[in-house]
């Protein structure tokens, strides 16, 4: 678990900032990547440059910082020396350590900044085994900047290494990126955030109900410094036992409950009362968007039931929840569910242009209350008249 102390002024930290990975095995869902590294730094066979790529709060800085830190600490170990000191390790993860150098890209993004990297880069490092430069957002730099820096990359100087990170690695010059081993970081599967979550929600000894920390991973995704900000944000508001009402509530999440009769209604191609949820859903605040996007969800819930069961970790939802999903999944097939999920996208799209969303959203439920007639009026036009329809899974 990461550090939990709060800020020496007493004042509260985030979460993100308090769970930050200090260590290899603290960082979440890079597995191939943290073995990779480890071997290279045990076997001392760094390369003088890295690229780290990947989507926002995968883990990408942090990573750069434990690589520098146990690069450090081995160092260390071979001169035979007790290892690195808790202030320096502590220096390394605020990025204020003189011999491991942390520079932003977006503002720092000029061929000056770029060349007094150059000339500090020629000076031997003051207490450690490396000179080690992490340029955040390294996509950032000028296309001069960009040339500066390769022309140290090309024969830096042994005491110098460089682990570059970027969310945007094709805007990254070739001539970069070929000298650079590269690492693709990928966004963390929702089970591992809500696994992560829920550890700190009971170290934090916050109590929650399961349903918590499965719905923060999913709203991240991928991210988890996101999961860990919206987590944030539900336990500043909460009072009490964190569940489904203070995720609605603080999040601005849908009414389950009519999300619920919203899909019950439709599940029973009843109009009427599909069309009474969604005034209610919209009564509520909801946009008509919103509506059409979080409809899809529940049906690829669905989907996913008929399709791997109700079991399977692709649902991402508690045990009891999939109970509920297979229940209702038995009055449709995977066909119109697919056709279902298709027409929710392209309405989301559609109704925020329209000038009369409301018109437009209606009619788009009732076409799924429809959904077997326009599959028949199909059959009928495509010349299938002789053809049975797919019987629904029951």
């Amino acid at each position: 678990m990461a550090d939990q102390t709060h800020s020496n002024s007493g004042s509260y930290q985030v979460l993100a900032r308090r769970y930050r990975s200090k260590s290899f095995d603290e960082l979440v869902g890079q597995q191939a990547i943290i073995r990779t590294l480890r071997n290279a730094i045990e076997s001392q066979r760094t390369a003088h440059a890295y690229l780290f790529c990947g989507t926002r709060g995968v883990g990408k800085t942090s990573a750069a910082r434990i690589f520098a830190s146990e690069l450090m600490t081995h160092g260390a170990t071979l001169r035979g020396e007790p290892g690195l000191s808790q202030e320096a390790i502590d220096a390394i993860f605020r990025g204020e350590d003189i011999d491991v150098v942390e520079i932003d890209g977006a503002s720092h993004n000029g061929v000056n900044e770029v060349r007094e990297l150059i000339t500090n880069a020629g000076l031997m490092p003051a207490r450690m085994s490396y000179k080690l430069y992490i340029i955040d957002e390294v996509h950032m730099l000028s296309t001069q900047a960009f040339n500066a820096l390769l022309k140290i990359m090309e024969e830096p100087p042994d005491h110098v290494k460089f682990v570059l990170c970027t969310t945007e690695a094709q805007k990254v010059p070739q001539t970069i990126q070929s000298r650079c081993q590269r690492f693709d970081f990928r966004t963390i599967p929702d089970a591992a955030i809500a696994d992560h979550l829920t550890s700190i929600l009971v170290s934090e000894g916050i109590e929650s109900t399961p349903e918590v920390a499965l719905e923060v991973a999913r709203l991240a995704d991928g991210s988890m410094r996101d999961a860990l900000t919206l987590l944030d944000r539900v336990v500043a508001a909460a009072d009490g036992v964190l569940d489904a009402t203070v995720l609605s509530e603080v999040l601005g999440l849908p009414d389950e409950r009519l999300l619920g009769e919203l899909v019950d209604g439709i599940a029973a191609r009843d109009g009427g009362a599909t069309l009474r949820a969604a005034d209610e859903l919209l009564a509520n605040g909801m946009s008509h968007a919103l509506l059409l996007d979080s409809l899809a969800e529940r049906l690829r819930r669905l989907m996913v039931v008929l399709a791997c069961g109700a079991d399977s970790e692709l649902l991402g939802i508690t045990k009891d929840a999939a109970g509920r999903a297979l229940e209702v999944a038995t009055h449709f097939d995977e066909p119109s569910l697919v056709h279902m999920i298709v027409a929710c996208d392209a309405g989301s799209r559609q109704v925020r242009t329209s000038g009369t969303p409301r018109a437009l959203l209606d009619a788009i439920l009732v076409r799924l209350c429809l959904v077997e007639s326009f599959a028949s009026a199909a059959g009928l036009l495509s010349g299938q008249t002789g053809k049975k329809a797919p019987a629904r899974a029951r």
